[in-house]
């Protein structure tokens, strides 16, 4: 190929990755959803607020994001969904924060509770988030310095933050379905062997793997780098997989400066509140039509919702250059990972061996 049909085939590859970076995607996201998203998530805050205890908020907070798997179908099939949800997010938290009383387990137990919620969600097809916060939540949880003793009382906080988020959604429910009609309940797709089993064990894996160079680095509080790897890897596609790793770095990097913006802010525990519930308004608004842009906001947002308890304890310019260094390794796995998942080759080596380990039952899926 000559210089000027490199440079043509450049100028094209950089033309298509501005199209991709620059589109919004049409959405009918009622405005009444992000608002009931923030109210799920920021009324656990408000109350730790009032009572003095913030970091009982945070953790009840961290339980609110069950809303965010709330569908758009009828009202029986939303709270079935919900509820099962908030149980899924209590459990993924509880192996989390049990997890870190013996390092050596905490990989194990993450690449455990990935591939589980990512088989029980492509087999339910929940759709996104998918798995998302479930393993946050079991993250988040690995990194909470918590003593023994305290282990119940923050599984307790973390579902009654759950259940609060399926009261909301009971509410938001009867008010929408007056605005618009539900979707009907699709039928269940055929449950593969590469679909549920094959794809969710890598995913597992490759979190694992981040999690796993996360601690060979001795990365502090390296939560957001098995978040950041399982974000990536879920695109339906390679194409996917790259376009939400660099709009994921992108993003991360600009919200990253707004995190040290909001960070140099004299904020109290009210002040941290109504931000996280703005914040989390904002990223639901936008999730569904720009994900870099949303990313700006997801990234201070959860932040504050693992570290807000703790601030003040660390020049703000620490936490910012950590959790840059977390995002870039945890995308660049998800990369890897990605491109594993989508590779004819990997996937027909990988899969033949991994048949022969389950049952014939199985693998003939």
């Amino acid at each position: 190929m000559t210089h000027t049909g490199r440079w043509a085939e450049l100028k094209n590859l950089l033309r298509a990755e501005w199209r991709q970076l620059t589109t919004v995607n049409p959405s009918d996201r009622l405005w009444q959803m992000p608002f009931a998203a923030a109210l799920a998530a920021g009324l656990p805050l408000l109350i730790g607020a009032y009572f003095g205890r913030l970091d009982y908020g945070l953790i009840s907070s961290l339980g609110g994001l069950a809303f965010l798997y709330l569908p758009q179908t009828p009202l029986y099939h939303r709270m079935l969904t919900i509820m099962v949800c908030a149980f899924a997010m209590a459990a993924c938290y509880t192996l989390g924060v049990l997890s870190q009383f013996s390092p050596l387990l905490m990989m194990p137990m993450l690449v455990f509770t990935s591939i589980l919620v990512t088989m029980v969600c492509r087999f339910y097809a929940l759709g996104m988030p998918g798995s998302f916060f479930f393993i946050m939540a079991a993250a988040i949880g690995a990194y909470s310095p918590l003593e023994a003793s305290q282990v119940p009382q923050a599984v307790g906080l973390l579902s009654m933050g759950s259940l609060l988020a399926c009261l909301i959604a009971l509410f938001y429910s009867l008010l929408t379905l007056r605005l618009q009609a539900p979707k009907p309940v699709s039928p269940l797709p055929p449950a593969s062997f590469d679909f549920v089993v094959f794809d969710s064990v890598v995913i597992g894996v490759f979190v694992g793997i981040s999690l796993a160079l996360a601690q060979l680095l001795q990365l502090e509080n390296a939560y957001w780098v098995p978040v950041s790897c399982v974000a990536v890897i879920q695109g339906a596609s390679l194409r996917a997989v790259w376009n939400k790793q660099f709009q994921r770095i992108l993003g991360t990097g600009i919200g990253l400066l707004l995190s040290w913006g909001l960070f140099l802010l004299p904020l109290d525990p009210w002040g941290l509140a109504f931000t996280m519930m703005a914040l989390t308004f904002v990223v639901e608004m936008a999730v569904v039509r720009h994900y870099a842009f949303a990313a700006i906001f997801i990234t201070p947002l959860t932040i504050l919702l693992a570290e807000a308890a703790t601030l003040g304890h660390a020049p703000p310019t620490v936490l910012i250059q950590a959790r840059f260094f977390d995002t870039v390794l945890g995308s660049l796995v998800g990369l890897a990972g990605g491109i594993c998942l989508h590779s004819p080759r990997f996937r027909e080596v990988v899969g033949r061996r991994m048949r022969r380990l389950l049952p014939s039952r199985i693998a003939r899926s």
